[in-house]
């Protein structure tokens, strides 16, 4: 199996985690009912497009020439709570989608990552996912060449992230707490502008971008259900080939979004609350579906070791039993059992890419994809009404 890299991708003008990792291929063992209505679309946990990928949840995304019938469908987009926006790679777009222009020149975007960055031109497109749609909605499109590679990408030191292998999907559908991907940070100019978007004439420069001109989160702008999205997926607490479950637009706009008894978890400006463990508080902590696993603190906290070959994760030699306490940042509190293997243990078997319990070092606590196993996982978008509170939430 390939080795994973723990990313960084922006949101909302600061910086959370995005991991994305490793995996093989084999045939589905576990399903679980989709909810019904256009609201709904079927989303599944499987090695992806590389058939390299362990706990990557994917969607397919139909794009289209803003107004025309023009479209195409792209499968195996990695739906991910975590970030705002649809982000392909050029290499799977066929139609010729418009390209953003500012008063100097075509617009395009540097996304850095721990592990490399994502480069390319923002373009405009119609976008359907299951019965929603939105129209004219700015994405970005992965490119190396479509403009040279300003030096602000490139004085990060690290490699591209705009081919297939690299970013292990299609695209990233980022569905997280914030309407757009940088917010009021990249639409001011001069030394507080954090220098993600660019025009380029010849040599691309750090440009302004206006909200509505930065890459949206589409569920934002679809004309109902556009309040938040729920991920439903059912437990996998051992591991297994693949998983089917579904991802439901809108919290409460409807009979099968209903927010019910979920926990609702306020955020910071920063879509971060406060996770408590072993008595000690670490106020960075978030939920990201873009996360193959439980990222948390490290070895010298935990007592967990490191892998000696899956190199990001953990490896104790038994399961261990952990707990930890969410609290929202004005309300919502609840305790969270998780548990942690031995990742080199799971990887051995080459046709399993679902582990519950995966786990390994990171910052503050990043609770990715094995968190949703077995629970309904909203996330409510920012300004957005709901029956749990105006956004930006998590509930569960």
């Amino acid at each position: 199996m390939t080795k994973p890299c723990i990313c960084w991708m922006v949101l909302a003008s600061t910086l959370v985690a995005l991991t994305v990792g490793c995996g093989g291929s084999s045939a589905p063992k576990t399903s679980t009912s989709a909810p019904s209505g256009q609201n709904t679309v079927a989303v599944s946990v499987n090695s992806g497009p590389t058939s390299s990928y362990a706990n990557g949840l994917f969607v397919s995304v139909t794009v289209c020439v803003p107004g025309s019938s023009t479209c195409q469908t792209i499968p195996d987009i990695l739906v991910d709570t975590g970030s705002t926006g649809l982000r392909l790679l050029s290499s799977v777009v066929t139609i010729s989608l418009p390209q953003q222009s500012g008063s100097n020149g075509p617009v395009a975007e540097c996304l850095p990552f721990l592990s490399g960055y994502t480069w390319g031109p923002v373009q405009s497109a119609d976008i359907k996912v299951g019965g929603e749609s939105a129209s004219a909605v700015p994405i970005q499109v992965l490119s190396d060449t479509a403009f040279p590679v300003p030096t602000g990408c490139t004085n990060f030191g690290l490699q591209s992230m705009n081919t297939l292998q690299t970013l292990g999907a299609n695209g990233l559908l980022g569905v997280g707490l914030f309407a757009q991907d940088c917010g009021s940070a990249c639409a001011q100019t001069g030394s507080s502008n954090p220098g993600l978007y660019y025009q380029c004439p010849k040599s691309c420069q750090v440009t302004a971008q206006t909200l509505t001109q930065q890459v949206q989160n589409p569920v934002a702008m679809f004309s109902s259900d556009n309040n938040g999205v729920i991920i439903l997926l059912p437990a996998a607490s051992s591991p297994e080939a693949s998983l089917s479950g579904s991802l439901v637009f809108g919290i409460g706009t409807q009979s099968n979004n209903a927010l019910g008894s979920a926990t609702v978890y306020t955020v910071n400006n920063f879509g971060n609350f406060t996770t408590t463990y072993k008595g000690q508080p670490y106020p960075n902590s978030f939920i990201d579906s873009g996360s193959n696993g439980y990222f948390f603190l490290d070895s010298s906290v935990t007592g967990l070791p490191d892998c000696v070959t899956a190199i990001g994760f953990y490896c104790p030699t038994s399961t261990q039993n952990l707990s930890a306490t969410n609290q929202g940042a004005s309300g919502g509190s609840g305790t969270v059992s998780f548990s942690v293997g031995n990742a080199e243990t799971f990887f051995s078997n080459q046709s399993d890419f679902v582990f519950g319990n995966l786990g390994g070092p990171g910052q503050d606590f990043d609770w990715g994809l094995p968190f949703f196993y077995g629970r309904n996982v909203f996330t409510a978008i920012e300004g957005k009404s709901t029956p749990g509170g105006t956004g930006p939430y998590w509930a569960y």
